[in-house]
C-alpha cells in the first residue's frame, strides 16, 4: 500500500517537474505574448478613438460611426489576440479556433435570422439617411414623428401621443411616406356653394381671404378648382402650400383656411347650401305625413304625380 502511494507521489512530482521545466522554457514567450496583448489593447484603443473623431465628419450617425468603431476595435483585438497564441505555439488553437468561430457563427446566423436583418437593415438606413430624427413619417399604417434611429429599430412617436418601434426590417421594406422631407405642405380643403352663385366671384374671394393663412409659402399660388356637380350644390377644391415640420403646422393652417372662408362667405352673402332632398307624396298620404314629421309643415300639391289606385 505504501509503495503504490510512493509512485503516485513520485509520479505527480515528475509531471509538476516538467510542467515546471516547461514553464521554465516558455517563460520569454509568455512575457513576450503578454506585452503583445497589452500593446493591442493600446493600440487598438488609440486607432478606435482617432477613427472616432475622423468618421463623424463624414457621416451624422451615431448608430453607423458606432459600429464601425466598434467593428474595428474587434478585429484589432481578435488580430492581437491570434498572434498571441502563435507567440505561445498554440497554433493548433489558433484553428480549432477559427473552425469554432465559423460553426459558432453558421449557428447563429439560422438562429438569429430576424436580428441579422434588422442590423442590415439599419446599416443601409444609415447610411442612405431617407429620414432623420424629427422627421414626420407615415409608414406600416403608422404616422407620427420620429425620435430615434438605432441599427435594430426606428422610434416613431404618433401624433396621439404612443411611441411605437419599428423593426428596421419593417421600414425599410414597406413604402415610407416623409412629410418633413421638403419642409412644405399642400393641403387639400374642399367646400360647396350654390348653383345661384357667380363662379368667378367666388373663386376671387376665396384667394383673397386665404392670402394671409397662417404659414403660408407665399411664392406658391393659391388655387380654386371646380370640381363636381352634386345635387345641391357645386364642389370645389382649394389648395394652398404651408410650410411643415410638425403636424400642428398642417391642421392650424387648415382650420384658419376654413374660418376665413366662412367668414368671407358670410360677408358676401355666399350660400353654402345644406343637403336637400326632394318627397313626393300621394295626397291622400298627407295626414300619416304630417303626424309623423310633428313640427315640419308639410305642403303638397292636389295633383300627384303618382296614379291613384
Amino acid at each position: 500500500m505504501n509503495n503504490d502511494i510512493d509512485k503516485a507521489l513520485e509520479l505527480l512530482l515528475n509531471k509538476l517537474e516538467q510542467w515546471g521545466n516547461h514553464l521554465v522554457l516558455m517563460l520569454p514567450n509568455l512575457i513576450l505574448a503578454l506585452i503583445l496583448l497589452v500593446i493591442t489593447f493600446l493600440v487598438a484603443r488609440v486607432i478606435r478613438n482617432g477613427l472616432d473623431k475622423v468618421i463623424i465628419r463624414f457621416s451624422h450617425s451615431p448608430a453607423l460611426n458606432n459600429l464601425i468603431s466598434t467593428l474595428l476595435y474587434i478585429s484589432l483585438l481578435m488580430i492581437g489576440f491570434l498572434l498571441v497564441l502563435s507567440v505561445l505555439k498554440l497554433d493548433n488553437v489558433v484553428v480549432s479556433l477559427l473552425a469554432g468561430v465559423g460553426i459558432v457563427g453558421l449557428a447563429l446566423g439560422f438562429a438569429f435570422q430576424d436580428i441579422a436583418a434588422n442590423f442590415i437593415s439599419g446599416t443601409i438606413i444609415a447610411v442612405q439617411k431617407p429620414f432623420g430624427v424629427g422627421d414626420m413619417i407615415e409608414t406600416n399604417d403608422y404616422f407620427g414623428v420620429i425620435e430615434r434611429i438605432t441599427l435594430r429599430t426606428v422610434d416613431v412617436r404618433k401624433v396621439t401621443g404612443e411611441l411605437v418601434k419599428l423593426p428596421n426590417k419593417m421600414v425599410f421594406e414597406n413604402p415610407v411616406t416623409n412629410y418633413s422631407f421638403h419642409g412644405i405642405r399642400r393641403i387639400d380643403l374642399e367646400a360647396r356653394i350654390s348653383y345661384n352663385e357667380d363662379l368667378e366671384k367666388v373663386q376671387q374671394i376665396v384667394i383673397e381671404a386665404l392670402q394671409d393663412v397662417k404659414n403660408r409659402v407665399k411664392t406658391r399660388d393659391i388655387e380654386v378648382m371646380y370640381d363636381e356637380f352634386s345635387e345641391s350644390s357645386i364642389k370645389f377644391i382649394t389648395r394652398f402650400w404651408v410650410t411643415y415640420s410638425r403636424q400642428f403646422d398642417y391642421v392650424s393652417a387648415k382650420s384658419d383656411a376654413i374660418i376665413r372662408i366662412k367668414k368671407a362667405f358670410d360677408k358676401n352673402s355666399i350660400v353654402i347650401p345644406l343637403p336637400t332632398q326632394m318627397l313626393d307624396i300621394k295626397p291622400d298620404q298627407k295626414g300619416k305625413v304630417a303626424d309623423h314629421l310633428g313640427v315640419f309643415k308639410v305642403s303638397v300639391k292636389n295633383e300627384s304625380r303618382f296614379p291613384e289606385s
